[in-house]
């Protein structure tokens, strides 16, 4: 298995995490320049009463308490969902190098689905790759929202 379908699997067990309390499966991890770790986390904007409690958002304030810093020019952010342009956002202002992410956001998406953020000159964007387990990230949403709908 490639090094990034490994770090999506790390992001897919915080997504369900997210699931299990009851929150939108998305889950995000941050590797530093060597590949190791630095944060791990999920959404929690339920659990936190916080609409700022998005993975991404998570990861990257973990990450750079981790390496205290805020600039993440270095890193490599996997999240299973399409940022929202509030996370895309949070992308571009840590200054990450790579953004990889797998199931596409058609009503929200920032980084290709709806508009692409990156494109528009705020500084210096990411590589991204996306489509990474995308099968799997797309399922677990899927299969959230289908079970909400039947309660």
């Amino acid at each position: 298995m490639l090094f990034d379908e490994e770090m999506m699997l790390l992001a897919l067990e915080e997504a369900k995490a997210a699931g299990a309390a009851g929150d939108v499966p998305v889950g995000a991890v941050i590797t530093d320049p060597e590949g190791f770790v630095i944060a791990r986390a999920h959404n929690t904007r339920e659990a936190d009463g916080k609409p700022t409690g998005h993975a991404e958002i998570n990861a990257i304030e973990l990450a750079a308490k981790s390496i205290g810093s805020r600039r993440l020019t270095e890193c490599t952010l996997y999240v299973t969902l399409e940022p929202c342009p509030m996370c895309a956002g949070a992308v571009l202002n840590a200054g990450l190098k790579r953004l990889v992410y797998g199931a596409f956001d058609d009503s929200g998406g920032a980084c290709a689905s709806v508009v692409n953020l990156f494109e528009c000159g705020f500084g210096r964007a990411p590589l991204v790759r996306s489509r990474i387990l995308e099968r799997e990230c797309s399922a677990l949403l899927t299969d959230f929202f289908r079970k909400l709908r039947e309660k």
